[in-house]
């Protein structure tokens, strides 16, 4: 199975610092995870996956070594407690995605989702780890104006939305009374090889070339102007391990994590079909969605301060590795 991390040179954006280290990564079967888990391997990490498979697939570690898997939800508490003995770090991805899912199912998202990052951090705070990465979502913004700065208020119009700030509350509390270090990364529409694309669910990349590669056309919901900073997966990999690495305390900050670009998704419907030879596939439009929000647009300053973080691989790149992974699963 190729990798959108394997073809980046990790060991000189990132060199030993990882090296013998055990890293908890919860969602680790996931699509971001298995990324995360593959990379830290790379770099001679121990990494310890708990993932209990309703979003991700043992498949997903395929080849990567030196990684312990444990079946199990972040509901268990005791589970996590079990496994998070010895490590230095906690990347926390674990979480029930989708807004629509969400606007249906809240009172599970609220369980799973904070909850979930509760006991996580329960489990952190009492084994001492040196810091707590949590996968927040740029979907907290709401309609705030574009570009989206970390100062702004927070306008959650979904469930899934309102359960990833409730984490960032968790994580900046728990720094501040239990000395616990954490930051929030508000990722920006990840996208990349791995991502499902066969859930009702999808993300709109998946969906799109599930269709286009299936000969049918693509669903989009509103009028398709809305735009997105659709962020390739290897810069949420980077900006995880570059939270992790960082000397002074972070102390529960929100950073933005994106690629500072953005694109409609009818311009996204329509490269996308050229790419893979069906630009006869014009876009279906269904009724706009509950809790969609219209654009989003990462800005990328206090990253860069905070982190030194900037996209190592840009939207037309990870747009056509994507693309050939999906083909290559056909």
């Amino acid at each position: 199975m190729r990798s959108a991390t394997r073809g980046l040179d990790w060991n000189t954006l990132h060199g030993s610092h990882f090296k013998g280290a055990r890293a908890l990564v919860t969602g680790g079967a996931g699509f971001i995870g298995s990324h995360l888990v593959e990379t830290l391997s790379r770099l001679g990490a121990v990494p310890v996956v708990v993932d209990d498979l309703s979003g991700g697939e043992v498949a997903n570690l395929s080849g990567v070594q030196a990684v312990e898997f444990v079946e199990g939800s972040i509901l268990d508490a005791d589970l996590l407690a079990r496994c998070i003995t010895g490590c230095k770090y906690v990347f926390h991805l674990a979480a029930l995605g989708s807004v629509p899912r969400s606007v249906e199912q809240p009172r599970l998202y609220n369980d799973v989702n904070t909850l979930g990052t509760l006991n996580v951090l329960e489990a952190a705070r009492a084994s001492g780890v040196k810091r707590v990465m949590f996968s927040a979502s740029s979907s907290a913004y709401g309609e705030n104006p574009v570009p989206w700065i970390e100062t702004m208020p927070p306008m959650p119009r979904s469930p899934y939305a309102a359960t990833k700030l409730a984490g960032e509350g968790l994580l900046r509390a728990y720094a501040a009374s239990y000395g616990l270090d954490t930051v929030s990364l508000r990722y920006f529409n990840i996208f990349g090889p791995r991502q499902n694309a066969n859930s009702a669910y999808a993300a709109v990349i998946a969906a799109f070339a599930a269709a286009l590669l299936a000969g049918r056309k693509p669903t989009i919901y509103g009028d398709g102007e809305q735009s997105r900073d659709f962020t390739f997966v290897a810069n949420a990999i980077h900006a995880n391990l570059l939270a992790a690495r960082r000397e002074k305390p972070i102390e529960g900050e929100v950073i933005n994590v994106g690629c500072g670009t953005r694109i409609s998704v009818n311009e996204l419907a329509k490269e996308m079909a050229a790419a893979l030879n069906h630009s006869e596939l014009t876009p279906i439009h269904q009724p706009e969605r509950a809790g969609d929000i219209r654009h989003s647009f990462a800005d990328l300053t206090l990253a860069e301060r905070e982190l030194a973080y900037k996209p190592i691989v840009g939207f037309e790149d990870g747009l056509r590795e994507t693309l050939a992974w999906y083909q290559s699963q056909q």
